[in-house]
Order: C-alpha cells, then sequence, then structure tokens
C-alpha cells in the first residue's frame, strides 16, 4: 500500500495541479488582481446572495391556457372532419361554458362522427382518464369538456415548456448562471446574479411572443369593425400601434386557418430596403410549405402578421413567398427588433406571465456576507492548521499542506463545472473542510495507536491507512447519499450547498487519503526512520 511508482505520482500531482490551478482565476478576481486575457479563465460565479442582482416571480395565466386549449381542439374537430370520405354536416360550433358544443345534422352519422373524434382524445398521464370527454346529447348534439386530469397535465406541461422558454431568453441576453426553477402549480422564480436593472429582463419575460399569421376578412364592414362587431368565424384584433387602426379600433381576421410561428428555426434582426430595422425570420421545412401554400392561395388578397394578439402590419400577397422566408416590420428601433428576434427564436411561451414579485438585491449585503465569511475561514482554518501541526507534527504538516489543496481543488472544481456559489454554498465549503480535517485525525490517530502496539514505522503507517480509509469511505458514503438527497429533493440554496458538499468530500478524500500517503511514503522510503514523532 505504501508502493508508489513513478507513474502513479505523476498521475495524482497532475490531477492536483489541473483543479488547483483553475482556482486562480477565481483567487484573482476576489484579490482585485488582473488575470491574463491570454490564459483559460474559468471562475466561480457568486449567487444573488452575494453578488446582489434581480429577484421575479413570474405567474402564468391559466384561464388563457383553458381558452387556447378549445380554440386548439376546435381547429382539430373541423379538420378531422374534413377528411371524412363521406361530407358531415354540423351546426355551428360553441365555445361557451369552457367546453365544445355542436350538432350534427344527419343523426345516422352520428357514430362516424365519433370515430374521427375519439383519436382527438387521449390518456391523461397515468390519471387513468382521458384529457377530453366525449359526450353525445340529445341523439345528436356532441359535446367535448376537458376533464380536471387533463387541464393539470396541460398545466404542467405548460409550464414546463415555459420554463425552458424563460431559461433561453436569460442565456440569450448574455447574463451568466440564472436560477429558474418551478414554484408550485403556475409559478415561475427567475434569478439573475448582477442584474441591476430588471426592466429589460421584464419586458423581455413578458413578451409571450405568439406570433400568427392570419388572413383579413374583407366581408367585414368598417362600422361593424369600429364597433367591435366581427363577421361569423372571425375576430377582431387590435393594431399593436393605434395610429395604423386609421379610427377602426383594430381589424378583422379569420379565427381559424392561418399560420402560427411555433414552426420558427431563426430569427434576426435585420434592415429592410428603406434601411429601417426589421425581424427576418426563417421557417422549418413543414412551415415554409403551409406559408408557401397560404401565400399561393391568396394572392392580392391581405394577410394580418399577429404579435402577442396585436396587429404589427397587414401586407398585401402581390406574389407567394417561397423559401419558408419573411420578414416583420413593424417601426421597430434597433433594440425593440433584437428584443423580438430573441424572443421569437427562443419559442413562443405556451402560457402569458406576469411579474408578481420583484425584488432587486443590492451587492452590499453580499459582499459583507463574502466579507464576513472569509474572515471566519482564515480564522477558523488557520487555528485549525496550528492545532493539526502542533499535534501529529510532520504528519499534522502533510495534512495541513493537503488542506490547502482541498480548498484549491474545491474552487477549481467549481469553477470548471461553471457553478454558482451561494451563501449556502460557503456554509458546505467549511463543512468539507472540517471532513477534511476529520480524515486526517482518523488516519494519524490509527497509526498512534498500530506504534502503541509495537509496530515497526512501516507497519504501523500502512495499516493506520489501510484500517482508517475504511472508516473515512464508510462515513463520507453517507454524506454522499445525504447531499444527493438534497440536490435531488431541495431547491435553489439547498441544492447548492449540495453540490459543495459533494465536490468536497471527494476533494477531501482524495486529498486526506491519497496524496498524504504518497508524501508520508515518500518520506519513509528516503529517511528510513527507526521511530516516529506522531
Amino acid at each position: 500500500m505504501l508502493d508508489f511508482p513513478r507513474w502513479k505520482q505523476i498521475w495524482l500531482w497532475a490531477v492536483t495541479a489541473v483543479f488547483a490551478l483553475a482556482a486562480l482565476p477565481s483567487i484573482f478576481a476576489v484579490a482585485g488582481l488582473a488575470w491574463p486575457a491570454a490564459l483559460p479563465a474559468p471562475r466561480v460565479n457568486l449567487g444573488l446572495d452575494l453578488a446582489g442582482g434581480s429577484h421575479l416571480l413570474l405567474e402564468a395565466d391559466t384561464a388563457q391556457l383553458v381558452r387556447q386549449r378549445l380554440e386548439t381542439k376546435e381547429e382539430e374537430v373541423r379538420n378531422a372532419l374534413k377528411r371524412s370520405d363521406k361530407p358531415i354536416a354540423i351546426g355551428d360550433i360553441s365555445a361557451l361554458n369552457g367546453k365544445l358544443s355542436f350538432p350534427v345534422l344527419n343523426p345516422s352519422q352520428v357514430d362516424a362522427v365519433r370515430d374521427l373524434l375519439l383519436p382527438l382524445t387521449s390518456g391523461a398521464g397515468l390519471s387513468g382518464q382521458r384529457d377530453w370527454d366525449l359526450q353525445v346529447v340529445d341523439g345528436s348534439r356532441f359535446e367535448m369538456t376537458p376533464t380536471q386530469a387533463g387541464l393539470d397535465q396541460a398545466v404542467t406541461q405548460a409550464m414546463d415548456t415555459a420554463t425552458e422558454v424563460v431559461r433561453k431568453r436569460i442565456d440569450a441576453l448574455g447574463t451568466r448562471e440564472p436560477t429558474i426553477i418551478r414554484q408550485g402549480a403556475q409559478r415561475i422564480v427567475v434569478q439573475v446574479p448582477g442584474l441591476k436593472d430588471p426592466t429589460a429582463l421584464k419586458n423581455l419575460l413578458g413578451q409571450t411572443a405568439k406570433l400568427e399569421f392570419k388572413m383579413v376578412d374583407l366581408t367585414a364592414l368598417p362600422a361593424d369593425v369600429a364597433q367591435g362587431i366581427a363577421p361569423p368565424g372571425s375576430q377582431i384584433v387590435p393594431f399593436a400601434d393605434p395610429a395604423k387602426s386609421g379610427g377602426s379600433g383594430g381589424l378583422a381576421v379569420k379565427r381559424l386557418g392561418g399560420i402560427k410561428g411555433d414552426q420558427l428555426v431563426n430569427a434576426q434582426q435585420s434592415y429592410d430596403q428603406n434601411n429601417q430595422p426589421v425581424v427576418s425570420i426563417t421557417f422549418d421545412q413543414q412551415g415554409g410549405a403551409k406559408f408557401a401554400r397560404l401565400t399561393t392561395d391568396n394572392v392580392g388578397k391581405p394577410f394580418a402578421i399577429i404579435l402577442d394578439g396585436k396587429v404589427l402590419s397587414a401586407p398585401n400577397i402581390n406574389e407567394p413567398i417561397m423559401g419558408g422566408s419573411a420578414q416583420i416590420s413593424g417601426g421597430f428601433d434597433v433594440a425593440a427588433a433584437n428584443q423580438l428576434a430573441i424572443s421569437l427564436r427562443s419559442g413562443a411561451l405556451p402560457v402569458d406571465l406576469k411579474v408578481v414579485e420583484e425584488r432587486t438585491v443590492g451587492p452590499d449585503l453580499g459582499a459583507d456576507s463574502i466579507r464576513k465569511g472569509m474572515i471566519a475561514m482564515l480564522v477558523g482554518t488557520s487555528l485549525v492548521l496550528l492545532l493539526i501541526a502542533l499535534s501529529y507534527g510532520r504528519f499534522g504538516i502533510y495534512a495541513d499542506i493537503a488542506l490547502v489543496v482541498n480548498v484549491l481543488m474545491i474552487l477549481g472544481i467549481m469553477a470548471i463545472m461553471n457553478t454558482t456559489l451561494t451563501l449556502p454554498g460557503i456554509a458546505g465549503f467549511v463543512l468539507t473542510i472540517g471532513a477534511a480535517v476529520d480524515a486526517n485525525v482518523l488516519i494519524n490517530e490509527r497509526i498512534r495507536e498500530e506504534r502503541r502496539r509495537g509496530r515497526k514505522p512501516f507497519q504501523a503507517v500502512e495499516m493506520g491507512y489501510t484500517e482508517a480509509s475504511r472508516t473515512i469511505f464508510d462515513a463520507n458514503i453517507t454524506h454522499i447519499i445525504a447531499a444527493t438527497l438534497m440536490f435531488a429533493f431541495g431547491s435553489g440554496p439547498i441544492k447548492g450547498f449540495a453540490v459543495v458538499l459533494m465536490i468536497g468530500i471527494a476533494t477531501s478524500v482524495f486529498t486526506a487519503v491519497y496524496m498524504t500517503r504518497m508524501w508520508v511514503a515518500l518520506w519513509l522510503r528516503k529517511a528510513r526512520p527507526s521511530a516516529l514523532e506522531i
């Protein structure tokens, strides 16, 4: 066990050097020193409680999600009936009272309609229920009612998607290590360290970026539109810029049959032929084909470009638009066009999010926490180092060096992993230092015990490391299990504490068991002592 060939020494030193050197950029940053730009600079990011920043609590509008599901299901029903081999005549589809209802004019086709509509329902997770309840009332009227299990599943899926969209948008702003977590059924917590002014962030997250292309209803009378009256099958959509409405208050567009922007593959801020900022968009293959078909079938007619329920513009289709590319203009400046491009690239939010809580944390409290934490850690560590050196002599010095190396390795691994250090993380940091000291105490006390039993130095050291290592591994396995559970079931600061704890446990075992054993073994082989001062 005390045999350390050259390759093993090189390997241990190489691992130590890599992680220890990775800690230097973070140490330079804390000390206020400049790190050479030509060298890699992995750094430990500071959390909201240490660096300050913005805290937002977003809440989803689930009522809007219910309306969207009804509208989407209505379009699915119409498309399913159109695909029938035989023409099926139905009455108007009603969406009152949160359910779809329509009569089948020919009662003999009720079974055929049921066969077409059943595939439009599916199981709601593991609840044993379907997402929509399909019933026939009065012999010929169909009713499709969303079930609670289906609604719960839709809310969960929408919130998961919204969380990912929020993450993409914040990453596109160039901020580092945001904390984005679900809270309850319909809320999202967003924490962005270092962001002092959350206005741009709120604007970006508050934009649903739901892009739609709908045909303008040319049969709508201007007088009716001004009064908010739309022809059957159409709806009034307000203009984003009231100056473009001409006093009409909005624009009548076909409610169904348009194209949604969920098939975009790219969106970039650019300029049109008049050097005005616009957003250039590109559809995927399927979306490009739909866009080409829409523009081919409606040459000479206007279509509305609608963003978040407001008309940006309503240009005429002069010719079919092939290739799946288009431009969105709406009187943008460069910043607004770039923000819209980010929103469209990251995807539309499946549901509107509103800010229900906002806090801006200043950096002063974090700086005070860092200063006091550093003082506490330095004082505590210095006293521990002194006590270990006085208690165990040469072996204590080896343990002290291992403890310093352990600290550097923890910082280096955290920097390489681009993790965020929070105040609970500092507590985990200090706790791992205690675990590393405990491992060295166990080893040195076991060596003392073996010496009292009369073993020779080589045998005492070998037995000390072998027997103590078992206890150290057993103890740290329980720590790993606890840290894993905290990471799996905790959130935010709890996860940060768990990450630092797991890293520290691994590095403390590496330095206390393997590095010190190598140093002791090399010294024993060189000095050949007849007695041990420990």
